[in-house]
């Protein structure tokens, strides 16, 4: 952390009065099934967002990035506003916004980041760093905030600040999620449970597979597969794909064969999510693996989200030696995930590799992580 301190002292010409991280995260499983109110199983990660933080009487706002040096910015606390200022700075400003909004004392602030998560593999750096500059505030102004307060805060900077439509689940991983555990949220309620997921003791790893790829439909596919969600729950009858009890009964109330794949999936995918939690809770940690290869099915065949980047890394990942893989996040590329034994790590970096380069794609770029600590001060 000093050289974050001098950097600091360098821009500001004051010490910080501390640095805090928040981390990005990756779900382990529970996917497109927050915006049906269902269940996801995050974790964090151990890379994310460092911010240095001077607490200021001054009545304004300075952010600065060591990674983007040449895009300060610097706005009066009367003068913020979603778009004000713009551009990756409103992620941190919109966090003072927020809890200003809410009627919290958040005053002045000086604040630099850093960041060591990768950038571009759907870590959910926007996120991290909104928790980090979010619970320095708290400690700084001694807002006496709980980490599902400032879930909510920092989703609603992100959502109505920088206008970028999220769920709450990357803030809530980052907040509230424990070293060798995985957050067992519930999108609905925001209720969470860290749950045992120490891949350390067992010998394994969680092996992230960037892929490189970046779907150009993604958002307007995203977008489509929540409109058929919205229209089968109509149909249903029911607040949410979260709500339906008995799959058979429901998919033969549905016509439509599109709506019927997309209720399968949402409604499987939390049975999936469930099932993780109690494997974990016992202790089966490799059994995990079968969950992860029958979301991916789930998410390729029922929700067709996949790609063919997507489908490559997790076959050649399982035939490597992976106790499981899936693709994470919103599909169309993007990252996959593998479960796999720490030995065989190298393996099965190979094998996708050699995969991917017998297809004459883009080389893929890998991440080993473990189940690292939440948001936190760090000095």
């Amino acid at each position: 952390m000093s050289a974050l301190r001098d950097a600091f002292a360098e821009a500001y010409g004051q010490q910080p009065d501390g640095v805090w991280r928040g981390p990005g995260r990756v779900n382990l499983i529970g996917e497109h099934t927050d915006y049906n109110d269902g269940l996801v199983l995050p974790f964090a990660l151990p890379w994310g967002i460092d911010a240095a933080v001077a607490r200021t009487d001054t009545g304004v706002v300075e952010v600065s990035s060591r990674q983007k040096p040449d895009q300060p910015a610097r706005v009066a606390l009367a003068d913020l506003a979603p778009g004000t200022p713009p551009g990756w700075a409103a992620y941190a400003a919109g966090v003072v916004w927020a809890l200003r909004e809410a009627g919290h004392e958040a005053g002045g602030a000086r604040v630099l980041i850093d960041a060591d998560l990768p950038i571009g593999a759907g870590l959910s750096s926007s996120a991290a760093l909104e928790c980090a500059v979010a619970i320095a505030l708290n400690d700084l102004y001694d807002l006496g905030l709980s980490a599902p307060d400032l879930a909510r805060l920092t989703q609603r900077a992100e959502n109505a600040f920088v206008g970028a439509p999220t769920g709450g689940m990357d803030q809530n991983a980052s907040l509230r999620a424990r070293a060798g555990h995985a957050l067992y949220l519930d999108m609905r309620t925001g209720g969470a449970t860290n749950v045992p997921f120490d891949l350390e003791s067992a010998g394994m790893r969680v092996l992230i597979i960037d892929t490189r790829v970046k779907h150009a439909l993604v958002n307007s596919e995203y977008a489509q597969r929540r409109k058929e969600c919205e229209e089968a729950a109509r149909i249903l009858g029911v607040p949410a794909l979260r709500d339906v009890e008995d799959l058979d009964a429901a998919l033969a109330r549905l016509d439509d064969p599109v709506l019927r794949r997309r209720v399968t999936h949402v409604v499987t995918e939390d049975h999936r999510v469930n099932a993780t939690v109690g494997l974990l809770r016992a202790g089966a940690l490799r059994e995990v693996g079968a969950m992860l290869n029958a979301s991916h099915i789930s998410l390729r065949d029922d929700f067709e989200v996949s790609s063919p980047e997507l489908d490559t890394a997790v076959e050649a990942a399982f035939a490597a030696g992976a106790r499981g893989a899936r693709m994470t996040g919103g599909g169309f590329g993007g990252a996959a995930i593998a479960l796999v034994d720490a030995a065989k790590t190298d393996a099965v970096r190979e094998k996708v590799a050699t995969a991917f380069s017998a297809k004459s794609w883009r080389a893929p770029e890998f991440h080993t992580a473990v189940a690292a600590e939440g948001a936190h001060r760090v000095a």
